[in-house]
């Protein structure tokens, strides 16, 4: 790209270049150096908030979920079946809605999806606080489910498209930290509404906390503006070049002027941009790396989240084994909500060390080392079911603690960000998109079955299993690596086509 340099030291365009080449560009000097990168626009800063909320979202409800569920259970006198369908109906809609919905928007754009979805999840969330019955209580939360699937996507896509590559890990990392920080106050709401309402329906006020912030969210995106990226690949360039202005608006103003490539972008449409593109040979190496640890990380994430107030109330022994009353119900739920809060607080920790670190030390070595360190916290956990009293709940808070942090180092961030950046512009939603669905299929099968299992299998065998899940997500990720550190959006396709095959991975490794 041919530069010029002004007067006042800035950089000016002497010829047309792409989407992320004005993302990314740093001014010059006036004696001809490269100046530090740019500070991030307000309208930069604006996207990134606003994405921040479906992912504080997803912590919020499911883990609140966790808290909620046996009140819920008393309340609608739920079978084993049927309380494993409450905690599996929101990552079912998840599963739904990720590929469904957040595919739609390689189609139809990421700002009109983005703004849908919240208007969905505003409404099924209004809508759970006056269930009347069990089966409107799960569709309202698989409907919810639906709006925080298309959101997996969508959201790191606005992020993703309108930063720059030196700091596009970290900003979608922090964005997704925020659903730690939902799992972290969904799990102190349902305690704090518990210790001042002890009733059997305080679960509604629960989710009723939710619905103020959610329409607030709702009119924030109304005003951010459309991917040039994607406007570019759909070879909308005049509007593309109007949204990129936009987007990097600042004072002094800079970029003057905007001129996209006849050519920006359009190289990834020359294969289909169905979905069956995931698995032409240019991509399928992505598809795996994308989706399977995904599935492998959500298998013990879901499972150990939503369910350790419940592994936490089988393992305090100060507690009434079987609750005669709402009173021991509340009580019981009170100490387990309190000690899920605590082991939580891990999930923060391991997410800003994920922050921190995804730009400097890549995406793959973070993903391995989590899956390992996941493995030995589980198995630490295991180890509790030989041992009484305190001892019993050491093991158990310092395995599951280890879990927490090792999994938002690594596979729960990385997969996250793994799946927005592997794909090409034309696919990217779609490819996210069934990156998450085929995880949340491992998060509805655990939701589903674990409250079965552990009543089968015990403790200490389940997590064995999720010991062996997680190990194994560690060697698929070595298998099928593309690290996207350090590549712009538009060299990620690129890179990926020069690895080896999938195929070729696997016999490499035979």
């Amino acid at each position: 790209m041919e530069q010029s340099v002004s007067n006042s030291g800035a950089v000016r365009i002497a010829r047309e270049t792409t989407v992320q080449g004005y993302i990314d560009e740093r001014p010059l000097r006036a004696d001809g150096t490269v100046a530090p990168p740019s500070r991030l626009t307000e309208m930069q800063w604006r996207i990134w908030a606003l994405s921040v909320a479906g992912k504080f979202f997803e912590g919020l409800v499911v883990f609140m979920t966790g808290v909620a569920l046996p009140l819920i259970v008393k309340e609608f006198d739920l079978s084993a079946a049927e309380h494993g369908a409450v905690g599996a109906a929101t990552l079912f809609g998840i599963l739904i809605g990720a590929s469904a919905l957040g595919g739609l928007s390689d189609h139809f754009g990421r700002k009109p999806l983005f703004i849908f979805e919240m208007i969905l999840f505003a409404f099924f969330l209004v809508s759970i606080v006056f269930t009347p019955n069990f089966p409107w209580l799960v569709v309202c939360l698989f409907g919810m489910g639906l709006a925080l699937g298309c959101d997996y996507p969508t959201a790191h896509l606005v992020i993703s498209e309108s930063t720059p590559t030196h700091s596009r890990g970290a900003l979608v990392l922090a964005a997704f930290g925020f659903q730690a920080a939902g799992a972290l106050i969904g799990t102190a709401v349902g305690y704090l509404i518990l210790s001042n309402y002890p009733d059997l329906e305080s679960w509604r006020w629960m989710y009723a906390t939710a619905i103020i912030p959610a329409a607030l969210v709702i009119v924030g995106r109304l005003f951010i503006t459309e991917s040039p990226h994607w406007l570019a690949v759909r070879g909308r360039k005049r509007e593309a070049e109007t949204a990129l202005s936009r987007l990097l608006q600042r004072q002094p103003r800079y970029p003057n002027n905007v001129r996209l490539s006849a050519a920006a972008d359009r190289n990834e449409t020359r294969h289909s941009r169905g979905y069956a593109a995931l698995f032409h040979a240019k991509n399928l190496r992505a598809t795996v790396l994308a989706s399977v640890p995904w599935f492998l990380q959500d298998l013990g994430t879901y499972g150990i989240g939503i369910f350790t107030p419940t592994i936490l109330t089988a393992a305090v022994g100060h507690q009434r084994e079987h609750a005669q009353s709402v009173a021991d119900l509340v009580s019981n739920d009170l100490i387990a909500a309190k000690g899920a809060a605590f082991i939580d607080i891990l999930l923060l920790v391991g997410i800003l060390a994920a922050v921190l670190l995804a730009d400097r030390l890549g995406r793959i070595p973070l993903q391995i080392t989590g899956f390992i360190g996941c493995a030995i916290g589980l198995f630490i956990a295991a180890q509790s079911v030989g041992f009484d009293g305190g001892a019993r709940m050491t093991l158990i808070f310092a395995g599951f603690m280890l879990f927490n942090f090792m999994t938002n180092l690594g596979p729960n961030a990385q997969t996250y960000l793994i799946a927005g950046e592997v794909f090409p512009t034309a696919i990217r939603g779609k490819g996210a998109g069934f990156a998450a669905s085929f995880a949340k299929i491992g998060a509805c099968l655990t939701a589903f079955l674990f409250p079965i299992l552990l009543a089968d299998l015990g403790t200490s065998r389940l997590l064995y299993m999720l010991v062996g899940t997680s190990l194994l997500g560690a060697l698929v990720t070595w298998l099928f690596r593309i690290e996207t550190a350090g590549l712009s959006l538009e060299a990620v396709g690129v890179e990926a086509a020069q690895q080896p095959s999938a195929q070729e991975a696997v016999q490499a490794a035979e």
